[in-house]
């Protein structure tokens, strides 16, 4: 075909009954067998001999010979490539029936081995018992043997997925099973029947019977009409082939085509069961064309590296910092439970898996808690008390017309604060631990002052101990301890602790600038404040630091109190100001005009009074 040699198919005449005699059939499991063929041949001479031209050409191909019957039938499987079989009809007891095998049901090879048949294997039996494995291996009980005169001659198309790992599961590997598994011609049982039969008479004698032909011909599938773009085949290949050359490949494919716009209308024999779209055609084009024509060109690409600013926040330095911290990195899954997402995020409605790989991981995650949860839930279980793990990842929102990917960074801690030592008490993780956590990990940015902490509810967090964490005016995550009901719900023991930051927020970091240092000496100053219990400390260091924000270079919180001499609703701060000049040592005035500026910027803004 490739070098243009004339192929000679072998001549296949109709042979004519000479007798009566049928063999009736039942297509019982026409799923797997849509078509089977079989004839009576009687009076063979059972001690003829196979030619010497027919052994030696099996014998070149690998196969050793062994009977006539089986000579011939091996032979057309070369010359066809359509397995057949032969049956000692003295053996058989009509009518032959296509089935699948009954639980219980056993059957002795032809190799003598005994198998327990499995209810999905497709069996040929007779009105009594099994006879043989279909596409596979005939019974032992059945076979063609030294005295047998009369035979049954099958052909029969056995549908791939009937017949795939069947032989594997049983410990056998044959020729017909190698040949079905991967594909036969549905149209090629007719014509290996007459050749076979040609075949038999010409070397054993005998007298055939009619062809008896069973057939579903709805659940052989029909070749598909296919549609071949001629600027396709040259955006595939990269070269153009004209379309007379196309056409003369198509041709000596035995591809039936009509001429359409732009291209050709192709159907396949039903010999190619491989092509079944457009890129099949041009690989056969592509194949016959030859690929040594095909002109060998070097790719350029061009690559276009992004600039990044200096400034830019490395992840793996986010890792090292909680690394160095005592935490450890996990990957979970993105995909969750609908009641796990529904525990941690009841408000938003999840993205849904099209074939989810189970009923338990069908939903695609919101957060990363709900993984880092599973992994503090599955190490506590296995004597783990403390437990400290962080993981970055991508979190899944469903928008109107999309899904919103964002990079996420998320940790949790439960158990001890420290290891067990004894160096000093033990006590269990709490909320500032894992808030100092973060204030180091927002310093490392260098937009640490940027970032900023609010009390606010979430529904998987405790009320009175979660906030919202803003930067630039945006809020860009979540810090707090777990719900008590859900860590009754996940079967968490003890208190745990979780944030959760976008890490789009964490580049937007600066530049370490280079500041000199005073010569002169720090001055401190501490006051107590009375306010309102619910103003967070971070809305009163910001107060501060604006009122005068060249000299107070530090803002230490030693003490909070609240309780006797101190109003209902009502909290007593005590700071330490740590004020500097840098040109100068701050007089005495100059510190107490400072304080003042702080206290009248604290009374404006918050209506915090100095505690007398």
């Amino acid at each position: 075909m490739i070098n243009r040699c004339p192929v000679t198919p072998p001549q296949i005449d109709e042979v004519p009954a000479v007798i009566d005699d049928r063999f009736e059939v039942q297509l019982e499991a026409t799923e797997a067998c849509p078509r089977y063929l079989c004839r009576v041949i009687k009076g063979i001479n059972p001690t003829a001999e196979t030619p010497i031209w027919m052994q030696e050409r099996l014998r070149r191909s690998g196969i050793r010979s062994l009977s006539p019957v089986v000579d011939v039938t091996n032979y057309v499987l070369l010359e066809l490539g359509q397995p057949m079989h032969g049956f000692d009809l003295g053996q058989l007891s009509a009518p032959v029936r296509v089935r699948m095998a009954e639980v219980g049901e056993k059957l002795t090879l032809l190799g003598g081995q005994e198998i327990e048949l499995k209810p999905d294997t497709l069996l040929i039996a007779d009105a009594n018992r099994p006879l043989a494995l279909a596409g596979i291996m005939g019974g032992e009980g059945s076979g063609v043997s030294a005295e047998t005169s009369d035979i049954l001659l099958e052909s029969a198309f056995f549908s791939p997925t009937a017949i795939i790992g069947k032989a594997r599961a049983y410990g056998l590997h044959t020729d017909s099973s190698h040949r079905f598994e991967r594909g036969v011609d549905p149209q090629l049982q007719a014509q290996a029947m007459q050749r076979a039969t040609a075949l038999l008479l010409d070397i054993v004698g005998g007298e055939a019977g009619p062809v008896v032909e069973v057939s579903d011909e709805e659940k052989i599938e029909a070749r598909p009409q296919i549609l071949l773009r001629h600027q396709r085949i040259q955006r595939l290949l990269g070269i153009e082939i004209s379309t007379d050359e196309v056409e003369d490949i198509l041709s000596r494919l035995e591809m039936q085509f009509s001429v359409e716009e732009g291209g050709w209308l192709v159907t396949a024999p039903s010999c190619r069961f491989d092509i079944s779209i457009e890129a099949d055609l041009i690989e056969e084009v592509g194949r016959i064309y030859g690929y040594a024509r095909i002109p060998t060109r070097r790719g350029a690409f061009g690559m276009e590296l992004r600039g990044r600013a200096e400034a830019d926040f490395d992840l793996l330095r986010a890792k090292e910092l909680l690394v160095s911290r005592d935490y450890q990195e996990v990957i979970t899954y993105s995909f969750i439970s609908p009641e796990l997402h529904k525990q941690l995020d009841p408000g938003r409605d999840g993205v849904r898996l099209a074939n989810p790989i189970s009923a338990d991981m069908s939903v695609m995650r919101t957060s990363l808690w709900p993984g880092l949860l599973q992994t503090a839930r599955y190490n506590l279980s296995r004597q783990q008390e403390r437990v400290r793990i962080f993981e970055s990842g991508l979190r899944f929102l469903k928008s109107a017309s999309e899904i919103d990917q964002r990079q996420m960074l998320a940790g949790l801690i439960t158990g001890p604060q420290l290891s067990e030592q004894w160096g000093g008490a033990a006590r269990a993780v709490d909320f500032f631990d894992l808030k100092a956590d973060l204030e180091a990990l927002f310093t490392l940015t260098g937009a640490g002052a940027g970032f900023a902490f609010s009390a606010a509810e979430h529904p998987a967090l405790h009320p009175g101990q979660s906030a919202a964490i803003e930067f630039a005016g945006r809020q860009i995550g979540w810090i707090g301890m777990l719900h008590p009901a859900l860590e009754q719900q996940l079967d968490l023991d003890g208190s745990t602790y979780l944030f959760e930051v976008e890490l789009e927020a964490l580049n937007a970091g600066r530049l370490p600038a280079f500041a000199p240092l005073s010569k002169f000496p720090s001055i401190r100053r501490d006051i107590a404040l009375l306010m309102d219990a619910e103003i967070p400390f971070d809305r009163v260091k910001r107060c501060v630091q604006t009122a005068a924000p060249e000299i107070v270079k530090d803002i230490r919180l030693f003490d909070v109190y609240t309780g006797e001499k101190v109003d209902s609703g009502r909290k007593s701060l005590a700071l330490g100001l740590i004020l500097q000049e840098s040109s100068h040592t701050l007089t005495d005035e100059e510190v107490d005009a400072v304080v003042d500026a702080v206290l009248k910027r604290l009374a404006d803004e918050l209506g915090a009074k100095l505690r007398e």
